[in-house]
């Protein structure tokens, strides 16, 4: 192949360690089928501003869709990265006088940046499909468990009885603002920053809006220096991804916890489960717990990306060539981190009585005795939180008797004096009945969970149009590239 790059201004080539060193060739296969297509599209938009003939405009696109075909296999590894092996195969197809006309107006600097760019905005699109799968397997699964009663937790101690399918929706609100900033994050990311060239623009007449358009961006990143240069989009995808993670990172624990013995609220399906070499009884969360772990993955992403950017002076230093195989690991680690998560949320199997059997245990059920004392005398309910604390101290079961010798101790009065019954204190005691009386919107009541079920589905499937919607202009402004290309060689 020529050596296209290095044969003006340097006399030596870099030894094998130095190539290696500074080789973007194997991150880069990423963006091989991106790259071809930024090439298509800023050819068409050479020859529609006249800098390029027609007939050279036709060959090099015949020639961009031959090596599209061979695939990235075919290009030459020695390169420093795939935009010049790519160039090269090219020049070396239809010849100098040609080929080396692709790059008027342009650098390798803003190619890669649109590259990153186009290849970024579609994997976050599979990254909100994903989100919305985990999403629907929630509300599927809380749906099914309106009546599963449970304990519900603060410092991992029983705290207040709750339901199943009330906790569940609490992933589900988390995810929902996970889907909204992943939506947002995309709508920076889907901005192009071709015709910048290395930071300067360029001379030749181009045309940005319209190598933007044939592209599918909805804007361009108009300076042409912070074109170039920023990676701030993929700091802020790589912050999204983590976000994610860090929810489905306590979504992993709870179902580590729930898997134990201690617990046995839950019991994942075989696949998503592995055994012990040596203990053959066992059947070991693995899944979850390898979701708990990849969270640093996607975490140490962020931070490298960070500390990748920081400081750099404007506008492009090699150093972002560190920058892109950190996002690529992190967002494929998140998507499918949602993939296993949503599985093991449809599979898993719900032991309902265990569940109910804990819901009680740790005088769960405190609270509303607290707030009944306060319903039923008037007293304040500070002075209601001293009288059952000081039950829950003692470890007694609470009776109406047990209730008068402590509220005397307290106030020198008697509950039952106060219009407190047996009865109203064994409705209190009640975890079905604790959780009816949780009314008040996003409590665990029976009708509010109902309610934001019905409101979760309704976002879900406005957030599932929004995402084809978007999915549609990008894949069809593809087609309609590709479709040109085409138009172009059938013409000749």
């Amino acid at each position: 192949m020529s050596d296209i790059l290095r044969r003006g201004r340097l006399s030596s080539t870099p030894d094998e360690k130095i190539h290696k060193f500074t080789s973007s060739m194997i991150d880069d296969a990423w963006i091989f089928d991106a790259d071809i297509l930024v090439d298509m599209a800023h050819t068409i938009m050479l020859y529609e501003q006249e800098i390029i003939k027609k007939e050279d405009c036709v060959s090099i696109l015949s020639s961009l869709l031959k090596i599209r075909d061979e695939g990235i296999e075919k290009l030459d590894w020695s390169y420093e990265d795939i935009h010049i092996s790519l160039e090269s195969r090219l020049i070396d197809m239809v010849g100098e006088d040609i080929g080396g006309r692709m790059h008027s107006g342009r650098s390798r600097n803003d190619e890669v940046a649109t590259c990153i760019r186009l290849v970024l905005r579609n994997q976050l699109l599979d990254l909100m499909d994903e989100i919305n799968t985990l999403r629907e397997s929630l509300l599927i699964t809380a749906s099914e468990n309106l009546k599963t009663i449970m304990p519900g937790y603060t410092h991992l101690q029983h705290a207040q009885p709750t339901t199943f399918a009330h906790h569940l929706l609490a992933h589900t609100g988390a995810l929902k603002r996970d889907f909204g900033r992943v939506l947002d994050a995309f709508s920076r990311i889907n901005m192009c920053p071709l015709g910048a060239a290395a930071f300067a623009s360029t001379g030749f007449d181009i045309d940005r809006s319209r190598t933007r358009e044939l592209l599918g961006f909805e804007g361009i990143v108009e300076n042409s220096m912070d074109a170039v240069s920023t990676r701030d989009f993929l700091i802020e995808a790589a912050f999204v991804c983590t976000n994610i993670m860090l929810n489905l990172s306590k979504m992993a624990e709870e179902i580590i916890l729930w898997s134990t013995s201690e617990f046995n609220f839950i019991e994942l399906d075989d696949q998503y489960a592995s055994t012990s070499s040596i203990m053959p009884q066992k059947k070991n969360p693995d899944t979850a717990e390898l979701i708990r772990g990849k969270c640093g993955v996607a975490t140490g992403s962020l931070m490298s990306l960070i500390t990748i950017s920081k400081s750099l002076p404007l506008s492009y230093n090699r150093d972002l060539q560190e920058a892109t195989p950190n996002i690529w690991k992190c967002v494929e680690t998140t998507t499918t981190s949602l993939l296993i998560m949503a599985g093991m949320i449809s599979t898993m199997k719900i032991n309902k009585e265990a569940m109910e059997l804990q819901s009680v245990n740790g005088f769960t059920t405190a609270t509303e005795l607290a707030d009944t004392l306060v319903r039923v005398s008037g007293i304040p309910f500070r002075t209601a939180h001293q009288i059952v604390g000081m039950i829950a101290k003692d470890g007694h079961v609470p009776t109406l008797e047990i209730i008068d010798d402590a509220a005397y101790s307290v106030m020198q009065k008697k509950m039952s004096d106060l219009g407190l019954t047996e009865d109203i204190v064994h409705e209190a005691l009640d975890p079905h009945l604790n959780i009816d009386r949780r009314k008040a919107a996003g409590g665990p009541a029976s009708n509010e969970v109902l309610r934001c079920i019905g409101s979760g589905k309704d976002d879900l499937v406005s957030d599932i149009n929004t995402v084809n919607q978007i999915r549609d202009h990008t894949e069809r402004s593809v087609k309609n590239l590709l479709d040109l290309v085409h138009e172009f060689i059938g013409n000749t």
